[in-house]
């Protein structure tokens, strides 16, 4: 078997997430048929982040095993012709070492969310941002962020139904910028860290969006993260704003 590394943009909403289902359409399930059409069998991929349903990436990347020996350009041509008309698209590829794993080689992951503030509804921007019909206080919510940096126990901002061992993770960047997007007016939050808890991002950008709407104050967050309590958070943000950006690897197969 070859082991090949491949990069993927989607657009998340047509899918139920990344995670192939039974009865739902999904990015994963997609990207498997498609190599079933190559080389016909089962396949199963691995990826370095499962995105929910509505989430989009522009740089998830996954690992998929193939017999042949393919040349990666032609890899990527062949998934995506077969991937069309789905709004996935194979970006780059790479043969990657036998042991190279999308998920556990990884060392941090990137996070980009766009909040568009306007009261006209989205036209080209429908289902590619969070649309909120008021402007926000993003220095108040810088403030409210720095709470947030660091190593700390995340259970505030944890879904109830995450898996993970250990609500305790270490936040790398926290970052909000605003600028003028072709719709108006956008706050972009890019967040990074080594791993991500289970609607962790979304969490947190839901629960700026109060400080910047002056719901909450800066200090809040801070203690809402000390309750170390679900009911503590913020509301959490819909889905569409959010992309997987960029995956890190010590040894990257797509240098």
């Amino acid at each position: 078997m070859n082991r090949y590394a491949i990069k993927v943009e989607y657009h998340g909403a047509p899918f139920s997430g990344w995670q192939r289902q039974a009865d739902h359409p999904s990015v994963q399930g997609a990207i498997e048929d498609a190599l079933a059409k190559l080389e016909p069998r089962a396949h199963t991929i691995a990826a370095a982040g499962r995105t929910d349903a509505g989430v989009h990436a522009t740089g998830q990347v996954a690992q998929c095993d193939m017999q042949k020996d393919w040349d990666p350009f032609r890899l990527s041509e062949a998934l995506n012709y077969h991937l069309k008309p789905l709004p996935i698209a194979i970006t780059e590829c790479a043969l990657a070492d036998p042991d190279w794993h999308a998920r556990f080689s990884a060392t941090e992951r990137r996070y980009f969310f766009r909040l568009l503030m306007r009261r006209a509804p989205a036209v080209h921007d429908a289902g590619l941002v969070w649309q909120v019909s008021h402007d926000l206080d993003d220095a108040a919510m810088r403030e409210a962020a720095s709470y947030l940096i660091g190593r700390h126990d995340f259970t505030t901002f944890r879904s109830v139904s995450c898996q993970s061992n250990s609500p305790v993770k270490s936040l790398d960047e926290l970052r909000i910028e605003r600028v003028d997007g072709r719709s108006g007016p956008e706050l972009h939050f890019h967040v990074r860290a080594r791993s991500f808890l289970h609607n962790q991002v979304r969490s947190f950008v839901g629960t700026l969006e109060r400080v910047g709407a002056g719901a909450w104050d800066p200090i809040d967050v801070k203690h809402a993260l000390d309750a170390r309590s679900r009911p503590a958070c913020g509301p959490v943000s819909p889905p569409q704003g959010l992309y997987l950006a960029h995956v890190t690897y010590p040894d990257d197969p797509f240098a």
